[in-house]
C-alpha cells in the first residue's frame, strides 16, 4: 500500500543535470531571490543597506521587479497595500538595525489589518548573534525580539541551506488565515557566502484551510433560522477572505440587515435595501444592533471602533466567526467559530433556510434616516460636500487609501467604497503616514486603474519623500492633501477636553511648489472646484497632487452621551 506521505517527486534528467551544475558566482542573496521567485513572487519592495547588499545585488540576476522607497516604514506601507490588493505575500527587503526598526509601525498596521507582508531583513554577521556586545554596525542584542510582539512569526537563518526553507515557512505563515506580516532575518555573512547549492526551483508553501467545525455551524444555522430580528456585522475578515458574495447571499436569505466595520468597507453593497452602511460611531446604529435577538459577527473582533468605543452591549445571542483565535470572544460572549470567513459563510449557506421578513428594509430605512437627521442638525455641510466630491471624482472600482485625518474619519462612516477591497485606511494600528505610500503599492499591484491617496497636511509630511518614488516609477496615484495647518483631529480633541489645543499647529510648506519640485504636477483647489480638479488629476496617467486648504470638523461622538 502506498500512502501520500510515501510519494516523492523525482526530478527529470534535465533537472538533475541543472542541479548538479549550478551557475557559478551565486551566494546567499541569490538563494533569497530564487526562493521568492519559486514561491510565485514577482515584485519586491524595500530599501538597501550595508548588511543587506547581498540580497540587493542578487536582484540584478533575477526577474523580480524591485520598487524602492525612500523610508523603510513607507516601503512597509507599500508592501501592505500590495498584499491587500493582490492577496499575495508581499516581499519587503530591509537592512539591519535602524532600517529594520523603522519598518515596525508599518508592520503593526499590516498585523492589525491582516495584510500578508513577508519582511526579510539582514542581520549582523553570524559571529555576533546571541546577545554579545561585539560592536558591529547596527548591532542589537536581539533584533528579532523587537518584532515578536508585532508579526505572526519570526525566522532566523544561520546557514545558506536554511534560507529556502525559512522563507517558505514564513510565506506559508503570512498567507495562513488570518493573513499577516512575518519576519525573516539573515546574517550579512550568510547573504554573502558563496554557495554551490542547486538553484531553487520547486517549493510548496501552500497554506492550510481553516475549516469551521460542523457542529458549531449547525448550531449557528439553527439560531439564525429561528431569529426574529437577526443582524450582521461584517468586518475586514470578510474582505480578506474574498467572501463578500457569500455574505450577500446569506443576508438576503435571512433578510438580515448588515453593517460593515471600518476595516470591512465594501464587504456589503452600500445601496442595498439591507445595508446599514458603516455608521458604527452612531448611537442609533448601536441601539439597532443591541436589539438584534441573534447577531452574526463575521471577521471582526468588535474592538474599540467597531463597538462604538466599547459602549455596544448586545442583548441577544452573538455568533462570531473569526480567523484570529485571539479575537474570538475577546470582547463579548458568543458562539465562537474559529474559521475562515468564506468557508464558514459557505457552511451556513448550505444549511440556513430562507427567512421571510418584510419589515427589515423599512427598519433599515428608518435607521439611516435617523442617522441623517443627527448629522444634518450639526451644520456640517462643507464636510459632506467635500466627501461627496471625492466620491464623484473617483472612478468606480478604483482603490483609495486614507491616512489618519478628519476626512478619513468621515469616510469610515459615510463613504461608499463601491466595491469590496477598494477602500483602505490605517485604522488598524492608527499611525500617520499610511495613505500615500500605500497607494503607491496599490498602483504597483494594478497599474490599470488610478489610485487615490488622502492625507492631512500633518500626515503628508510623514511620506513626502515618496513623491520621488512616485515620479521615478511613474505610478498612477493622485494624492489629495487636505491642508488645515496642523493635526486637525487632535486640535479638536484637545479643545473639547481642555479648552485649548497644544502642540497641534504646524508650519508647513507650499505643497504645490514642493510637488512640482519633484516633477509631479500639482494644483491648489477649493471645495467648489474639488470634484473637477480631482477628476482631471485622476484621469491623467502618472502621479499628481491636489491640495485642498480647508478646515474640516468631525461630527459629534455618541459614545460620550
Amino acid at each position: 500500500m502506498t500512502h501520500d506521505h510515501d510519494l516523492v517527486l523525482r526530478p527529470t534528467a534535465a533537472q538533475t543535470e541543472a542541479a548538479l551544475t549550478p551557475p557559478p558566482g551565486r551566494n546567499g542573496g541569490d538563494l533569497v531571490v530564487e526562493t521568492l521567485a519559486g514561491l510565485g513572487a514577482t515584485t519586491v519592495f524595500g530599501l538597501p543597506g550595508q548588511h543587506a547588499l547581498g540580497m540587493f545585488d542578487a536582484l540584478r540576476r533575477s526577474d523580480l521587479r524591485y520598487v524602492g522607497l525612500r523610508v523603510e516604514n513607507n516601503a512597509g506601507f507599500a508592501a501592505d497595500a500590495y498584499g491587500r490588493i493582490t492577496g499575495e505575500a508581499a516581499p519587503l527587503l530591509l537592512s539591519t538595525g535602524p532600517g529594520a526598526l523603522t519598518s515596525l509601525a508599518a508592520l503593526q498596521e499590516a498585523a492589525s489589518a491582516s495584510a500578508p507582508v513577508l519582511a526579510i531583513s539582514s542581520q549582523i554577521p553570524t559571529a555576533g548573534l546571541g546577545g554579545g556586545r561585539h560592536g558591529y554596525l547596527h548591532e542589537l542584542p536581539d533584533q528579532a525580539a523587537s518584532f515578536r510582539g508585532v508579526v505572526k512569526s519570526v525566522h532566523t537563518v544561520r546557514t545558506p541551506s536554511q534560507i529556502p526553507s525559512a522563507i517558505a515557512e514564513a510565506w506559508r505563515s503570512a498567507l495562513t488565515v488570518p493573513h499577516g506580516p512575518v519576519w525573516v532575518e539573515i546574517p550579512q555573512d550568510v547573504l554573502l557566502a558563496e554557495t554551490t547549492l542547486p538553484v531553487v526551483t520547486a517549493l510548496d508553501a501552500s497554506p492550510g484551510a481553516l475549516v469551521p467545525r460542523p457542529e458549531l455551524t449547525a448550531v449557528a444555522a439553527d439560531l439564525l433560522s429561528k431569529a426574529a430580528r437577526p443582524a450582521i456585522i461584517a468586518g475586514g475578515g470578510v474582505v480578506r477572505a474574498d467572501a463578500s458574495g457569500k455574505l450577500l447571499a446569506l443576508a438576503e436569505r435571512l433578510n438580515a440587515p448588515v453593517v460593515t466595520t471600518f476595516g470591512g468597507k465594501g464587504a456589503f453593497p452600500w445601496e442595498h435595501p439591507l445595508s446599514l452602511r458603516s455608521w458604527l460611531e452612531d448611537r442609533h446604529t448601536t441601539d439597532f444592533l443591541q436589539d438584534a435577538d441573534v447577531l452574526l459577527v463575521v471577521g471582526s473582533g468588535l474592538g474599540e471602533l467597531s463597538s462604538n468605543y466599547h459602549t455596544f452591549s448586545p442583548r441577544g445571542r452573538v455568533i462570531q466567526i473569526e480567523a484570529d483565535l485571539g479575537k474570538l470572544e475577546s470582547n463579548h460572549p458568543a458562539l465562537g467559530i474559529h474559521a475562515d470567513a468564506r468557508l464558514a459563510l459557505q457552511a451556513l449557506l448550505e444549511t440556513v433556510p430562507e427567512r421571510a421578513d418584510e419589515t427589515a428594509p423599512e427598519r433599515v430605512r428608518t435607521l439611516l434616516s435617523r442617522v441623517e437627521e443627527r448629522i444634518a442638525a450639526q451644520e456640517l455641510t462643507l464636510e459632506q460636500e467635500v466627501l461627496a466630491s471625492v466620491r464623484r471624482a473617483l472612478p468606480a472600482g478604483s482603490p483609495s487609501f486614507w491616512d489618519m485625518t478628519i476626512l478619513a474619519y468621515w469616510a469610515w462612516s459615510a463613504f461608499d467604497p463601491r466595491g469590496a477591497n477598494t477602500m483602505h485606511s490605517a485604522q488598524g494600528a492608527g499611525g500617520l503616514g499610511y495613505g500615500f505610500p500605500a497607494a503607491l503599492g496599490a498602483a504597483v499591484a494594478d497599474p490599470t486603474r488610478p489610485v487615490l491617496a488622502v492625507s492631512g497636511d500633518g500626515g503628508a509630511l510623514y511620506s513626502i519623500a515618496e513623491l520621488a518614488t512616485a515620479r521615478q516609477y511613474g505610478l498612477n496615484v493622485t494624492w489629495l492633501i487636505v491642508d488645515d495647518g496642523g493635526y486637525g483631529i487632535l486640535r479638536e480633541y484637545m479643545t473639547d477636553a481642555f479648552g485649548e489645543a497644544t502642540a497641534t499647529e504646524l508650519t508647513r510648506p507650499d505643497y504645490v511648489a514642493l510637488a512640482e519640485s519633484f516633477g509631479v504636477p500639482a494644483v491648489r483647489t477649493t471645495p467648489e472646484s474639488l470634484e473637477t480638479d480631482l477628476a482631471e488629476a485622476l484621469a491623467e496617467p502618472g502621479p499628481s497632487v491636489v491640495v485642498l486648504p480647508a478646515l474640516l470638523r468631525m461630527f459629534a461622538p455618541t459614545h460620550l452621551d
